[in-house]
């Protein structure tokens, strides 16, 4: 079997699939969850092929075209480099440890037939977009994830929580999505065509006209669903969605299409120095911003959301200084570490009974409650923070060491500023991302208080799968770093010292003065009584979950007003922590500076429909009607009634004419 056919079953296993699933969902249950499983390991087992057979040489391309379209053709294309083979690979392993994880997490949830089908649909989206060549073809399979993001997260539709939420990341992404497409159509302008090799072909020889233009109109569709500032609000609020569903968003699939995109294209990018420079720039705020936010959240999920839109803003920041490499390289070891850390959460929030870290803070022995997850993810928060030698630690150095090169003048078509803006967030971002590390696993398994709840061990299939992940989180790092340098455009991954030192020595600083915070926070808290934890009876994960989100008020409701008196975050933030704790209000703002305008014009247009163009449809209703009973009413059937009506007609025709004849 050629290498394009296996590339070519890779997404089509998935849909097929999910088509299969939703088709026999209720006629024959039985056959749901071997159809959410077993398409997708062979989908990863035939990525691992391709990435072998590809390995790490020339692209493997090869194109059909779809529809003649007079102008510019639209191709079912392959583009598989370096690149795409290993994201593919990473898709394939994450969609088949959380579909396996979600048999045990959803085991008694009646809507986990469609559930199982859209997760499978997501990945065989994902796939298409990473091994999509035609830019049309790629879309479809971007947009494709939308829609099923829109269900996945509200699964959950009888919360109120999880129907806002997943209507607020349709909406958002689909605000990015608009001038994304407008930005696609105008490249495909310039170029000539579709297909990725003919766009770079093009770039290379100078034949883009608009460069600053396309590069920021497509950096819009990338901050929408790559959740980067300023459209990385719905992030966040998506936690409202199954735990699993949350892994495959934030490890490999939604998110990381938008780094993804930009790694494929960016000559493009590097085109236009105006739009390598708001790269950075967003990439800078959006890295200290999510570190600042992350260190005051009271929800266990919504501190990982926060800290995937902090690494996806690494990941950009690789990509504002010129580097893809690196930034693959940081998506492939986020990938792992992420999934592992809200798989892992998913279990601890069924132990605990709650998202809240504050009550988790009230709880003792929680984490000999879950051991598995316990040590997985001390192992996933250790390369978030980017500790050695774990994966995160040289995936991360990576950013910083392309960064400190752009900086000193040494990277083309990368301006030194933005260079200099990417290191020093990055350097910041480091002590933070230690910081809200640290705090997570203080408050999680240190807690002090009531016992913890006993709701007996895990479904296997739940902590199998943290153990598979736990593998990449800590050793992927040195493994890509020795052994495929080939695969990323032949550069050198290795950390540079003056970064490995700066940034370890940072992140250190972080977590000991965050110990130290929390240990004064403790002494203080122990003065005040604690409130008695609530044993959340023995239920499916699931379901506890959903009346998790639904009752914790501090996550989704108030959070800045969430009193914790055990919380690090409150006294490293200061005066800090209650707009962080908000998201810095962003929400508020674009309530008042869109929402409500949107919904003051749709009022106005009520009115208008209602009062004024409703007041004439039924006066042009009312005015026959109304003549219609005149004449009705004329109609008495008495001769001598209609021959003196003729005869006084007659009289006013008569005495008319002479007026006219007179005046004439």
């Amino acid at each position: 079997m050629t290498t394009t056919t296996l590339a070519v079953l890779v997404p089509l296993l998935p849909f097929l699939g999910a088509a299969a699933g939703l088709l026999l969902g209720r006629t024959a249950p039985g056959f749901v969850r071997p159809l959410a499983i077993l398409p997708t390991l062979t989908s990863l087992v035939l990525a691992a092929l391709v990435a072998a057979r590809q390995g790490g040489d020339q692209a493997i391309d090869s194109a059909t075209e779809l529809t003649p379209t007079g102008s510019v053709p639209i191709e079912l294309a392959l583009h598989i480099d370096g690149f795409a083979a290993l994201v593919a690979v990473l898709v394939g392993l994450v969609a088949s440890c959380v579909q396996i994880y979600s048999t045990g997490y959803l085991r008694d949830d009646p809507r986990y037939p469609s559930y199982a089908a859209l997760v499978s649909l997501f990945t065989s989206a994902m796939f298409l977009v990473v091994y999509s060549g035609d830019l049309i073809v790629l879309l479809v399979g971007w947009e494709v994830m939308g829609i099923c993001s829109y269900f996945l997260v509200g699964h959950y539709w009888e919360t109120p929580e999880a129907r806002s939420a997943s209507l607020k990341a349709f909406l958002v992404t689909k605000l990015g999505d608009v001038p994304f497409l407008i930005g696609l159509f105008a490249l495909a302008t310039d170029a000539g065509s579709f297909r990725i090799t003919k766009v770079l072909g093009a770039v290379a020889s100078g034949g883009l006209d608009h460069p600053t233009l396309i590069a920021l109109l497509l950096l819009a569709g990338v901050a929408g669903k790559s959740a980067q500032f300023p459209l990385h609000t719905w992030l966040p609020d998506a936690m409202a969605g199954p735990t699993p569903v949350s892994a495959l968003i934030h490890a490999a699939t939604m998110v990381a299409a938008g780094v993804y995109f930009i790694a494929r294209l960016l000559p493009v990018f590097e085109a236009s120095q105006a739009a390598m420079a708001v790269l950075a720039v967003m990439a800078a705020v959006t890295m200290a911003g999510s570190g600042l936010a992350a260190l005051a959240q009271d929800d266990i999920k919504r501190v990982l959301a926060y800290s995937t839109i902090g690494q996806l803003g690494y990941m950009t920041g690789a990509l504002a200084v010129g580097d893809r490499g690196a930034a693959v390289f940081h998506l492939l070891s986020h990938g792992a570490f992420k999934a592992l850390l809200f798989l892992a959460a998913g279990v601890i929030i069924h132990a605990a009974g709650t998202n809240s870290l504050a009550a988790m803070s009230r709880m003792r022995n929680l984490r000999d409650r879950v051991p598995d997850a316990y040590w997985t993810m001390t192992v996933a928060l250790l390369a978030l923070a980017a500790i050695p030698p774990f994966s995160g630690f040289f995936s991360k150095e990576a950013v910083l060491g392309v960064a400190e090169h752009a900086a000193t003048g040494h990277t083309e078509h990368v301006p030194a500023a933005a260079g200099w803006i990417v290191l020093i967030a990055g350097l910041v971002t480091a002590v933070l991302t230690a910081a809200y590390a640290m705090r997570l696993w203080l408050l999680a398994f240190r807690g002090r208080g009531a016992e913890a709840p006993d709701h007996g061990r895990q479904p296997l299939t739940m902590t199998v799968v943290l153990w598979v992940l736990a593998v990449p989180s800590l050793a992927l790092g040195g493994f890509v770093f020795r052994l495929l340098p080939d695969w990323f455009d032949g550069r050198d991954l290795a950390p540079t010292l003056t970064t490995s030192v700066l940034g370890t020595g940072l992140a250190l600083a972080g977590g000991i003065v965050t110990y130290g915070a929390w240990r004064h926070t403790t002494a203080l808290a122990a003065r005040v009584p604690l409130g008695a934890v609530a044993a959340h009876p023995e239920g499916d994960a699931a379901q506890v979950e959903a009346e998790a989100i639904a009752t914790h008020e501090p996550a989704y409701g108030d959070i800045a007003y969430a009193p914790d008196p055990a919380d690090p975050g409150r006294l490293l933030l200061g005066p800090l922590h209650r707009p962080a704790a908000a998201g810095f209000h962003l929400d508020a703002v674009y309530t008042v500076l869109f929402v409500r305008p949107v919904q003051a014009g749709a009022s106005l247009v009520r009115f208008l429909d209602r009062e004024v163009v409703e007041t004439y449809v039924r006066g042009a209703g009312a005015l026959p009607r109304w003549l219609g009973a005149a004449v009705r009413r004329a109609q008495t059937g008495n001769v001598q009634t209609y021959v003196s009506a003729l005869l006084a007609g007659t009289v006013v025709l008569a005495v008319a004419a002479v007026l006219v004849a007179t005046g004439a």
